[in-house]
Protein backbone atom coordinates (compact mmCIF):
# COMPACT_ATOMS: atom_id res chain seq x y z
CA UNK A 1 0.00 0.00 0.00
CA UNK A 2 1.52 3.39 -1.26
CA UNK A 3 0.76 6.56 0.44
CA UNK A 4 -2.13 7.77 -1.92
CA UNK A 5 -4.29 4.26 -1.63
CA UNK A 6 -3.46 4.68 2.32
CA UNK A 7 -5.13 8.22 2.27
CA UNK A 8 -8.38 7.43 0.25
CA UNK A 9 -8.59 4.46 2.09
CA UNK A 10 -8.98 6.37 5.09
CA UNK A 11 -11.00 9.43 3.61
CA UNK A 12 -13.67 6.50 2.03
CA UNK A 13 -13.82 4.14 4.72
CA UNK A 14 -17.16 5.65 5.72
CA UNK A 15 -19.39 5.69 2.62
CA UNK A 16 -22.36 7.61 4.32
CA UNK A 17 -20.32 10.34 5.97
CA UNK A 18 -18.23 10.67 3.14
CA UNK A 19 -21.08 11.09 0.47
CA UNK A 20 -22.89 13.52 3.35
CA UNK A 21 -19.91 15.51 3.65
CA UNK A 22 -18.96 15.54 -0.78
CA UNK A 23 -22.68 16.14 -1.12
CA UNK A 24 -22.51 19.56 1.57
CA UNK A 25 -19.62 20.86 0.46
CA UNK A 26 -20.99 20.83 -3.24
CA UNK A 27 -24.51 22.14 -2.27
CA UNK A 28 -22.31 25.06 -0.27
CA UNK A 29 -20.30 25.87 -3.30
CA UNK A 30 -23.61 25.53 -5.61
CA UNK A 31 -25.03 28.28 -3.56
CA UNK A 32 -22.12 30.57 -2.85
CA UNK A 33 -21.49 30.95 -6.57
CA UNK A 34 -24.88 31.43 -7.67
CA UNK A 35 -25.31 34.28 -5.15
CA UNK A 36 -22.07 35.58 -6.25
CA UNK A 37 -23.49 35.59 -9.93
CA UNK A 38 -26.45 37.06 -9.02
CA UNK A 39 -25.01 39.28 -7.14
CA UNK A 40 -22.93 40.43 -10.83
CA UNK A 41 -25.90 40.53 -12.74
CA UNK A 42 -27.76 42.98 -10.92
CA UNK A 43 -24.90 45.47 -10.20
CA UNK A 44 -22.91 45.05 -13.02
CA UNK A 45 -25.42 45.67 -15.51
CA UNK A 46 -23.91 43.81 -19.11
CA UNK A 47 -22.64 46.80 -21.38
CA UNK A 48 -22.85 46.47 -25.47
CA UNK A 49 -20.03 47.94 -27.72
CA UNK A 50 -21.69 51.28 -28.53
CA UNK A 51 -22.84 51.86 -24.68
CA UNK A 52 -19.72 54.20 -24.38
CA UNK A 53 -20.96 56.43 -27.25
CA UNK A 54 -24.56 56.63 -25.59
CA UNK A 55 -25.98 58.71 -23.08
CA UNK A 56 -29.22 59.52 -21.57
CA UNK A 57 -30.12 62.89 -21.04
CA UNK A 58 -33.01 63.54 -17.80
CA UNK A 59 -34.67 65.92 -15.40
CA UNK A 60 -32.27 66.43 -12.65
CA UNK A 61 -35.29 66.61 -10.24
CA UNK A 62 -36.74 63.20 -10.98
CA UNK A 63 -37.14 60.79 -14.03
CA UNK A 64 -40.32 60.85 -13.71
CA UNK A 65 -40.86 64.68 -14.53
CA UNK A 66 -40.76 65.83 -17.75
CA UNK A 67 -38.38 67.47 -20.00
CA UNK A 68 -39.42 70.58 -22.81
CA UNK A 69 -39.27 69.19 -26.11
CA UNK A 70 -37.62 72.69 -27.08
CA UNK A 71 -34.45 71.31 -25.44
CA UNK A 72 -33.85 69.32 -28.38
CA UNK A 73 -32.75 72.10 -30.89
CA UNK A 74 -29.50 72.97 -27.95
CA UNK A 75 -28.73 69.72 -27.96
CA UNK A 76 -28.41 68.93 -31.59
CA UNK A 77 -25.81 72.09 -31.50
CA UNK A 78 -23.77 70.81 -28.75
CA UNK A 79 -20.74 69.90 -30.45
CA UNK A 80 -19.68 65.97 -30.45
CA UNK A 81 -23.41 65.39 -30.52
CA UNK A 82 -23.86 62.76 -33.43
CA UNK A 83 -27.63 61.99 -33.57
CA UNK A 84 -30.50 62.26 -30.75
CA UNK A 85 -34.12 61.70 -30.08
CA UNK A 86 -36.84 61.86 -27.71
CA UNK A 87 -36.79 58.79 -25.59
CA UNK A 88 -39.95 58.42 -23.46
CA UNK A 89 -41.01 54.63 -21.23
CA UNK A 90 -44.20 53.95 -21.74
CA UNK A 91 -44.24 51.19 -19.80
CA UNK A 92 -47.86 49.70 -20.62
CA UNK A 93 -48.71 45.72 -20.46
CA UNK A 94 -48.87 43.78 -23.30
CA UNK A 95 -51.54 40.39 -23.72
CA UNK A 96 -53.34 41.04 -20.56
CA UNK A 97 -50.41 40.29 -18.46
CA UNK A 98 -50.36 42.33 -15.06
CA UNK A 99 -46.37 42.85 -15.37
CA UNK A 100 -44.58 42.72 -18.79
CA UNK A 101 -40.93 41.83 -19.09
CA UNK A 102 -40.37 44.04 -21.55
CA UNK A 103 -40.29 47.76 -22.20
CA UNK A 104 -41.82 50.10 -24.41
CA UNK A 105 -40.00 53.48 -25.61
CA UNK A 106 -41.34 56.41 -27.58
CA UNK A 107 -38.55 57.85 -29.83
CA UNK A 108 -38.67 59.56 -33.16
CA UNK A 109 -37.72 56.93 -35.56
CA UNK A 110 -35.83 58.74 -38.14
CA UNK A 111 -33.91 60.26 -35.39
CA UNK A 112 -33.55 56.44 -34.11
CA UNK A 113 -31.91 55.49 -36.93
CA UNK A 114 -28.67 57.28 -35.94
CA UNK A 115 -28.65 55.30 -32.19
CA UNK A 116 -28.80 51.57 -33.78
CA UNK A 117 -24.77 50.98 -32.94
CA UNK A 118 -24.26 47.86 -32.82
CA UNK A 119 -28.26 46.43 -33.67
CA UNK A 120 -29.38 45.26 -37.02
CA UNK A 121 -32.05 45.24 -38.51
CA UNK A 122 -32.84 40.99 -38.42
CA UNK A 123 -36.22 40.89 -40.88
CA UNK A 124 -38.98 43.44 -41.99
CA UNK A 125 -38.23 47.01 -42.91
CA UNK A 126 -36.94 50.24 -41.34
CA UNK A 127 -38.13 52.45 -43.32
CA UNK A 128 -41.43 51.65 -43.04
CA UNK A 129 -41.71 51.77 -39.44
CA UNK A 130 -40.29 55.45 -40.33
CA UNK A 131 -43.64 56.09 -42.32
CA UNK A 132 -46.09 53.93 -40.76
CA UNK A 133 -46.79 56.26 -37.33
CA UNK A 134 -48.91 53.16 -35.91
CA UNK A 135 -46.15 50.81 -36.86
CA UNK A 136 -42.82 49.57 -34.16
CA UNK A 137 -39.66 48.37 -34.14
CA UNK A 138 -39.44 45.30 -31.55
CA UNK A 139 -36.49 43.08 -30.29
CA UNK A 140 -36.28 39.24 -31.84
CA UNK A 141 -36.42 38.36 -28.60
CA UNK A 142 -39.94 39.04 -27.57
CA UNK A 143 -40.83 38.00 -31.41
CA UNK A 144 -39.63 34.33 -30.44
CA UNK A 145 -41.48 34.81 -26.85
CA UNK A 146 -44.57 35.68 -28.06
CA UNK A 147 -44.43 33.78 -31.62
CA UNK A 148 -45.32 36.86 -33.54
CA UNK A 149 -44.31 37.90 -37.26
CA UNK A 150 -43.43 41.15 -39.02
CA UNK A 151 -46.70 42.28 -40.15
CA UNK A 152 -48.34 41.22 -36.52
CA UNK A 153 -50.26 43.38 -34.49
CA UNK A 154 -49.41 44.17 -30.78
CA UNK A 155 -51.94 46.07 -28.73
CA UNK A 156 -50.72 47.86 -25.47
CA UNK A 157 -52.58 48.84 -22.54
CA UNK A 158 -51.46 52.20 -21.09
CA UNK A 159 -50.75 52.88 -17.45
CA UNK A 160 -49.12 55.63 -17.47
CA UNK A 161 -50.38 57.79 -20.19
CA UNK A 162 -54.23 57.70 -21.22
CA UNK A 163 -53.50 55.73 -24.43
CA UNK A 164 -53.87 52.08 -25.44
CA UNK A 165 -51.37 52.00 -29.04
CA UNK A 166 -52.41 49.41 -31.02
CA UNK A 167 -49.53 48.53 -33.17
CA UNK A 168 -48.24 46.96 -36.43
CA UNK A 169 -44.63 45.01 -36.42
CA UNK A 170 -42.94 46.86 -39.19
CA UNK A 171 -38.91 45.63 -38.40
CA UNK A 172 -37.13 43.17 -36.04
CA UNK A 173 -33.97 43.99 -34.43
CA UNK A 174 -31.36 42.19 -32.89
CA UNK A 175 -27.63 42.41 -31.87
CA UNK A 176 -28.20 44.34 -29.49
CA UNK A 177 -27.60 43.15 -25.07
CA UNK A 178 -31.32 43.31 -24.50
CA UNK A 179 -33.22 42.30 -27.75
CA UNK A 180 -36.63 42.36 -25.87
CA UNK A 181 -37.68 46.04 -26.02
CA UNK A 182 -40.44 47.68 -28.42
CA UNK A 183 -40.14 51.16 -29.87
CA UNK A 184 -43.00 53.35 -31.41
CA UNK A 185 -43.67 56.48 -32.76
CA UNK A 186 -43.57 59.39 -30.42
CA UNK A 187 -45.99 61.30 -32.28
CA UNK A 188 -48.93 58.67 -30.67
CA UNK A 189 -47.82 60.37 -26.97
CA UNK A 190 -47.71 63.56 -28.41
CA UNK A 191 -51.77 63.56 -29.48
CA UNK A 192 -52.13 63.03 -25.61
CA UNK A 193 -49.85 64.75 -24.01
CA UNK A 194 -49.84 68.27 -25.20
CA UNK A 195 -49.16 68.20 -28.79
CA UNK A 196 -45.48 67.22 -28.46
CA UNK A 197 -44.32 69.82 -25.77
CA UNK A 198 -42.98 67.11 -23.45
CA UNK A 199 -40.69 64.49 -23.40
CA UNK A 200 -39.65 61.67 -21.19
CA UNK A 201 -35.49 61.97 -21.34
CA UNK A 202 -33.18 62.43 -24.41
CA UNK A 203 -31.38 59.95 -25.64
CA UNK A 204 -27.83 60.58 -27.93
CA UNK A 205 -25.12 59.60 -29.39
CA UNK A 206 -22.03 60.96 -29.46
CA UNK A 207 -19.17 61.09 -31.83
CA UNK A 208 -16.78 58.68 -29.88
CA UNK A 209 -15.93 57.77 -25.94
CA UNK A 210 -13.34 60.78 -25.82
CA UNK A 211 -15.82 63.43 -26.03
CA UNK A 212 -18.55 61.79 -24.10
CA UNK A 213 -17.51 63.96 -20.57
CA UNK A 214 -17.25 67.03 -22.23
CA UNK A 215 -20.99 66.53 -24.44
CA UNK A 216 -22.31 65.85 -20.66
CA UNK A 217 -20.53 68.68 -19.15
CA UNK A 218 -22.04 70.98 -21.41
CA UNK A 219 -25.36 69.34 -21.90
CA UNK A 220 -25.86 69.74 -17.77
CA UNK A 221 -24.23 73.28 -18.65
CA UNK A 222 -26.86 74.59 -21.04
CA UNK A 223 -29.62 74.16 -18.70
CA UNK A 224 -28.30 75.08 -15.76
CA UNK A 225 -30.39 77.33 -13.76
CA UNK A 226 -33.32 76.85 -15.78
CA UNK A 227 -37.21 75.59 -14.79
CA UNK A 228 -35.95 71.99 -15.87
CA UNK A 229 -32.21 71.19 -15.14
CA UNK A 230 -31.32 68.07 -16.55
CA UNK A 231 -28.84 65.26 -15.31
CA UNK A 232 -26.58 63.96 -18.08
CA UNK A 233 -24.98 60.62 -18.04
CA UNK A 234 -23.74 57.58 -19.34
CA UNK A 235 -26.05 54.88 -20.46
CA UNK A 236 -23.81 52.66 -18.14
CA UNK A 237 -23.76 55.52 -15.39
CA UNK A 238 -28.16 55.37 -15.99
CA UNK A 239 -28.40 51.09 -16.05
CA UNK A 240 -26.54 51.53 -12.94
CA UNK A 241 -28.75 54.22 -11.06
CA UNK A 242 -31.44 51.70 -11.70
CA UNK A 243 -29.63 48.84 -10.14
CA UNK A 244 -29.57 51.62 -6.91
CA UNK A 245 -32.78 51.11 -6.76
CA UNK A 246 -32.88 47.68 -5.71
CA UNK A 247 -30.82 48.62 -2.68
CA UNK A 248 -27.40 47.55 -1.11
CA UNK A 249 -27.59 43.99 -3.13
CA UNK A 250 -24.48 43.77 -2.59
CA UNK A 251 -24.10 43.96 1.35
CA UNK A 252 -27.34 41.49 1.21
CA UNK A 253 -25.69 38.78 -0.80
CA UNK A 254 -22.04 38.85 1.09
CA UNK A 255 -24.04 38.37 4.40
CA UNK A 256 -25.90 35.18 2.99
CA UNK A 257 -22.54 34.46 1.28
CA UNK A 258 -20.70 34.73 4.75
CA UNK A 259 -23.01 32.33 6.23
CA UNK A 260 -23.03 29.88 3.87
CA UNK A 261 -18.88 29.80 4.35
CA UNK A 262 -19.51 29.69 8.23
CA UNK A 263 -22.02 26.80 7.78
CA UNK A 264 -19.57 25.49 5.30
CA UNK A 265 -16.60 25.67 7.84
CA UNK A 266 -18.35 24.18 10.68
CA UNK A 267 -19.37 20.92 8.35
CA UNK A 268 -16.13 20.24 7.59
CA UNK A 269 -14.57 20.72 10.38
CA UNK A 270 -17.13 18.32 12.63
CA UNK A 271 -16.69 15.87 9.85
CA UNK A 272 -12.73 15.62 10.22
CA UNK A 273 -12.56 15.84 13.81
CA UNK A 274 -15.59 12.97 13.80
CA UNK A 275 -13.47 11.02 11.35
CA UNK A 276 -9.34 11.74 13.16
CA UNK A 277 -11.18 10.89 17.02
CA UNK A 278 -12.05 7.22 15.27
CA UNK A 279 -8.70 6.81 14.34
CA UNK A 280 -6.83 7.93 17.56
CA UNK A 281 -5.33 4.31 17.84
CA UNK A 282 -3.89 4.04 14.40
CA UNK A 283 -2.66 7.20 14.44
CA UNK A 284 -0.94 6.41 17.91
CA UNK A 285 0.63 3.34 16.00
CA UNK A 286 1.60 5.42 12.92
CA UNK A 287 3.75 7.54 15.78
CA UNK A 288 5.46 4.50 17.00
CA UNK A 289 6.48 3.32 14.22
CA UNK A 290 8.43 6.66 13.19
CA UNK A 291 5.78 8.74 11.37
CA UNK A 292 6.57 11.89 11.93
CA UNK A 293 4.25 15.20 13.28
CA UNK A 294 4.07 16.85 9.86
CA UNK A 295 4.06 13.19 7.79
CA UNK A 296 0.72 12.61 10.09
CA UNK A 297 -0.23 16.24 9.66
CA UNK A 298 -0.42 16.05 5.96
CA UNK A 299 -2.01 12.71 5.70
CA UNK A 300 -4.86 14.40 7.42
CA UNK A 301 -4.80 17.25 5.22
CA UNK A 302 -4.51 15.50 2.38
CA UNK A 303 -7.92 13.71 3.64
CA UNK A 304 -9.70 16.98 4.12
CA UNK A 305 -8.85 19.04 0.60
CA UNK A 306 -9.35 16.37 -0.81
CA UNK A 307 -13.21 15.31 0.55
CA UNK A 308 -13.52 19.68 0.32
CA UNK A 309 -11.75 19.92 -3.82
CA UNK A 310 -14.39 16.72 -4.91
CA UNK A 311 -17.26 18.29 -3.33
CA UNK A 312 -16.18 21.93 -4.69
CA UNK A 313 -15.89 20.05 -8.25
CA UNK A 314 -18.79 18.72 -8.19
CA UNK A 315 -20.70 22.16 -6.80
CA UNK A 316 -19.32 24.62 -9.16
CA UNK A 317 -19.18 22.36 -12.03
CA UNK A 318 -22.99 21.20 -11.60
CA UNK A 319 -23.61 24.93 -11.50
CA UNK A 320 -21.93 26.33 -13.95
CA UNK A 321 -23.24 23.36 -16.03
CA UNK A 322 -26.83 23.94 -14.94
CA UNK A 323 -26.84 28.11 -15.81
CA UNK A 324 -25.27 27.53 -18.93
CA UNK A 325 -28.38 26.04 -20.28
CA UNK A 326 -30.83 26.99 -18.57
CA UNK A 327 -33.29 29.78 -20.06
CA UNK A 328 -33.35 32.20 -16.90
CA UNK A 329 -34.37 34.86 -19.19
CA UNK A 330 -38.08 32.73 -18.88
CA UNK A 331 -37.64 31.07 -15.67
CA UNK A 332 -37.21 35.39 -14.16
CA UNK A 333 -39.90 36.46 -16.51
CA UNK A 334 -36.99 38.92 -18.04
CA UNK A 335 -36.12 39.92 -14.67
CA UNK A 336 -32.58 38.70 -15.18
CA UNK A 337 -31.02 38.58 -18.87
CA UNK A 338 -27.88 37.01 -18.05
CA UNK A 339 -26.62 34.85 -16.16
CA UNK A 340 -23.15 34.21 -16.32
CA UNK A 341 -20.63 32.18 -14.14
CA UNK A 342 -17.18 33.53 -15.02
CA UNK A 343 -14.05 31.82 -14.35
CA UNK A 344 -13.76 34.16 -11.66
CA UNK A 345 -16.69 33.41 -9.69
CA UNK A 346 -15.46 29.35 -10.30
CA UNK A 347 -12.12 30.09 -9.16
CA UNK A 348 -13.37 32.40 -5.82
CA UNK A 349 -15.70 29.33 -4.74
CA UNK A 350 -12.85 27.00 -5.40
CA UNK A 351 -10.57 29.31 -3.57
CA UNK A 352 -13.04 29.16 -0.91
CA UNK A 353 -13.51 25.06 -0.58
CA UNK A 354 -9.74 24.99 -0.33
CA UNK A 355 -9.00 26.96 2.30
CA UNK A 356 -11.84 25.46 4.26
CA UNK A 357 -10.57 22.17 3.31
CA UNK A 358 -7.19 23.46 4.75
CA UNK A 359 -8.63 24.97 8.03
CA UNK A 360 -10.73 21.75 8.52
CA UNK A 361 -7.03 20.36 9.20
CA UNK A 362 -5.91 22.18 11.90
CA UNK A 363 -8.15 21.41 14.82
CA UNK A 364 -7.89 17.11 14.66
CA UNK A 365 -3.82 17.77 13.62
CA UNK A 366 -3.37 19.80 16.93
CA UNK A 367 -5.06 17.15 18.95
CA UNK A 368 -2.95 14.34 17.30
CA UNK A 369 -0.12 16.45 17.78
CA UNK A 370 -0.39 16.82 21.57
CA UNK A 371 -1.66 13.05 21.77
CA UNK A 372 1.04 10.74 22.84
CA UNK A 373 1.16 7.20 21.78
CA UNK A 374 -0.07 5.92 24.88
CA UNK A 375 -2.61 7.83 25.64
CA UNK A 376 -3.66 6.73 21.69
CA UNK A 377 -3.47 3.37 22.08
CA UNK A 378 -5.73 3.23 25.26
CA UNK A 379 -7.97 5.12 22.99
CA UNK A 380 -11.23 2.61 22.08
CA UNK A 381 -11.94 2.17 18.46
Amino acid sequence: MNVLSFIAKNALRNGRRVTLTVSSVAVSCALLVTLQTLQRELTIPPESEGASLRVIVRNKVSLMQPLPARQLSVIERIPGVVAVSPFTFFGGTYAGETVTSFAQFAIDPERFRGLLVEGRIASGDYDDFVRDRTSCLVGADTMTRYKLKVGDRMKFTGTFYPIDPDLRIAAVFAGTVDDRGVFFNHKLLDDVTGGGSTVGTWYLRVASAKVAPDVITAINAAFANSSAEVRAETERAFQMSFMAMLGDVKSLTLSISAVVVFTLMLVSVSTMSMSIRERFRELAVLKALGFRRREIFSFILAESFGLAFVGAVFGIGGTWLFWSHINLQKLSNGFLIYFEVTPRIMAMGGTVAAVLGILSAIAPAIAVARMSVADGLRTLD
